[in-house]
């Protein structure tokens, strides 16, 4: 088996799956119950002055037939006693010393950040998450992702902590800003050792339509919240993968955002983290889904010749590129396997209303129909391209106009009845190379 171990920053991991500093985190029972399943490491629930939060606190959207595809909080840092929290950081360390504690951490001025983090330290923590991301509730209070959002502050706070700090400090940053390199690269400069991402995206998770309050409700009002959980995760994967290329970021990366199983997991490691956190996935369905990821990651190293985790972090970095590097002229079409087909034709409908127009039903051997491209005139009148012979539901792809936009594979319900296949190869024509040769005039422009 691969091995799995991670050294980030200095800090040590049996595995690079850690819980995100959250609710599953928030007391030494549960990280030891984590530890026991076989997460790797913990960042413990955020530490400060404590709070009192509300209720009730959690929300969720539900999506065909999956629970808590997205979820929303409006939870603050922890509601117990520094000293509480110390003391089971303290003994969870005792018991389990091969395992990653790290302190996620909220304060104010400059001294509150120096005892906040010796007292820490003192307790055995191996290492500091600072918390500039928190969306609500702390965000008014001039802390979470009202620094996170400033990177002049960020760079100046992490600069703090660095005077401080004897064990690495890691800067959590917060998704809600225009570009996620600003506040990165303030972090780095600032001299973090390390960037988990992301923090949560504000949000309202929707409305009691009885009762015309947002969710989730406290009495009679709302407020905004934090959401996470599988629907970011498109969102966190590009944000890491940015910092992840930057070549002023040369410090590691924790991913966060919608991991719930090992192929997330692999993807984020695949484009540039090195540990992952996950909250979401755990709130769900409980710690023991530790198990099927270190199995599945295990597995997928062993497969492909990969003898440690390590190997993989960023691998994917080289194949993403910004829009004008990509070949102009590499071409897939779709093909469609009759023998699975189970004629929904929701691929036909998905084409001509949304796509390219270019899949019909009847005989594959008569022409495309007439006027197929456009929208129907008097003398032109839009063709019947759904259902056009009855009996006849399995459709064809006329491939000359097929760009290979991947629709109707996307919406096809049956695995592997739509495939795309390749029909010319890269030809190193990309929009940049066209611009540097003045090719970059498409006949059909406003001047013309």
């Amino acid at each position: 088996m691969a091995d799995l171990s991670i050294d980030f920053a200095g800090i040590k991991s049996p595995n690079p799956f850690w819980l995100a500093s959250a609710p599953p985190a928030n007391t030494g029972e549960q990280v030891m119950r984590a530890f026991d399943a076989g997460w790797g490491g913990a960042v413990w629930k955020t530490l400060g002055d404590p709070i009192v939060n509300v209720s009730s606190r959690f929300g969720a959207v539900d999506y065909a037939g999956q629970k808590v595809m997205g979820f929303n909080n409006i939870e603050l840092i922890t509601d117990r006693s520094l000293e509480t929290n110390l003391r089971e950081i303290r003994e969870v360390k005792r018991r389990y010393p091969k395992h990653a504690i790290i302190a996620s951490l909220m304060t104010e001025t400059k001294e509150d950040w120096r005892v906040l983090i010796q007292r820490c330290e003192d307790a055995g923590v191996d290492g500091l998450e600072l918390n500039f991301g928190c969306p609500h509730g702390m965000c008014e209070r001039g802390m979470g992702s009202s620094v996170g959002q400033e990177p002049k502050l960020l760079q100046e706070i992490t600069a703090w902590t660095k005077e401080f700090a004897k064990t690495p400090v890691l800067v959590k940053l917060t998704p809600n800003i225009g570009d996620i390199l600003d506040p990165g690269i303030a972090a780095v400069r600032g001299g973090a050792d390390g960037l988990s991402l992301i923090n949560t995206i504000k949000s309202i998770i929707g409305v009691d339509l009885d009762r015309l309050i947002p969710e989730p409700r406290v009495g009679t009002a709302s407020t905004n919240g934090g959401y996470c959980g599988p629907a970011v995760k498109p969102i966190a994967l590009h944000m890491v993968a940015s910092l992840a290329r930057e070549p002023e970021v040369t410090i590691p990366i924790s991913g966060i955002g919608g991991i719930s199983n090992w192929r997330d997991a692999a993807e984020f490691i695949a484009l540039g983290s090195t540990s992952v956190q996950v909250c979401t996935a755990v709130m769900h369905y409980g710690f023991r889904i530790v198990e099927d990821m270190i199995d599945g990651l295990n597995n997928y190293l062993d497969e492909h010749g990969m003898k440690s985790v390590r190997e993989l972090v960023g691998r994917a970095i080289v194949g993403y590129r910004e829009w004008g590097e990509l070949d102009l002229g590499y071409q897939i079409v779709a093909k469609v396997d009759a023998a699975k087909c189970i004629g929904c034709q929701l691929c036909v409908a998905a084409c001509h209303d949304g796509a390219h127009q270019c899949i019909f039903t009847g005989p594959n051997d008569q022409q495309r129909p007439p006027h197929a491209h456009f929208p129907g005139t008097a003398s032109a009148p839009r063709p019947q391209v759904i259902g056009a012979l009855a009996g006849d539901r399995v459709p064809w792809v006329d491939e000359p106009e097929c760009v290979g936009c991947n629709l109707c594979a996307l919406v096809c319900p049956v695995p592997g009845c739509i495939t795309m296949q390749e029909t010319s190869g890269e030809t190193g024509d990309n929009w940049n190379r066209r611009v540097q040769e003045g090719r970059d005039k498409v006949p059909g422009g406003i001047h013309e």
